[in-house]
């Protein structure tokens, strides 16, 4: 199957043609089965040889200058009758139209969807702008997924906190127990230390 890439290669390469006043043109969308390498021809037509060349210029350095793209093979230049240009993923075919009703490219072509330039900038749109959409709904859930992590690592940190907190109150009322066991201790020391006045003031009064 074509690529989004290759589709706006076809596309370029088909506004060139429009704007070198091609003829009727047209694209085919080949038959996988049917069509070995390529999945596009692009197939127009010129008045004249000169047309025919200033077309196949125009595609050339289009592609170069905006896509950085290179033919992989340019035939039939000299004569301009028939300019075949191979970008391996797509041909294109400048015809003098005389040769063009002569070969006639798209009978043989019989499985292969044809579209106009039109046609075809259409469904390209359409197909961007759906992956755009796919896009866009994909990334809320994503970010979602990744929001939940941090949430349980604030917990974590608070249980965290919280241990040595509980720890110094623990620490703090440690110490009551022995300090209220020395209270105890320092107050029968007084009592003691009292009971035997009570005694020397009996036996005076004896």
């Amino acid at each position: 199957m074509s690529t989004a890439q290759t589709r706006k290669l076809v596309q370029a390469a088909a506004a060139a043609c429009e704007d070198k006043k091609g003829v009727d043109t047209r694209i085919l969308e080949l038959d996988p089965i049917d069509s070995g390498l390529a999945d596009f021809f692009l197939v127009t037509s010129a008045t004249n040889d000169r047309q025919a060349v200033a077309i196949a210029d125009e595609i050339e350095y289009r592609l170069k200058k905006e896509h950085g793209t290179y033919a992989h093979s340019v035939e039939g230049r000299r004569k301009g009758d028939w300019i075949l240009l191979d970008y391996v993923d797509f041909v294109v075919h400048v015809f003098l139209a005389e040769r063009r009703a002569f070969y006639d490219i798209e009978r043989l072509r019989k499985s292969a969807r044809s579209l106009s330039p039109a046609e075809f900038d259409a469904e390209l749109t359409a197909e961007l702008a759906a992956k755009t959409r796919t896009a866009r709904d994909k990334a809320p859930a994503k970010a979602a997924v990744k929001a939940k992590p941090p949430v349980k690592s604030v917990t974590v940190k608070k249980a965290a906190a919280a241990k040595p907190a509980a720890k110094k109150k623990a620490a703090a009322k440690a110490p009551a127990g022995p300090v209220k066991k020395a209270a105890a201790k320092k107050a029968a020391a007084k009592t003691a230390k009292k009971a035997p006045a009570g005694k020397k003031t009996a036996k005076k009064k004896a």
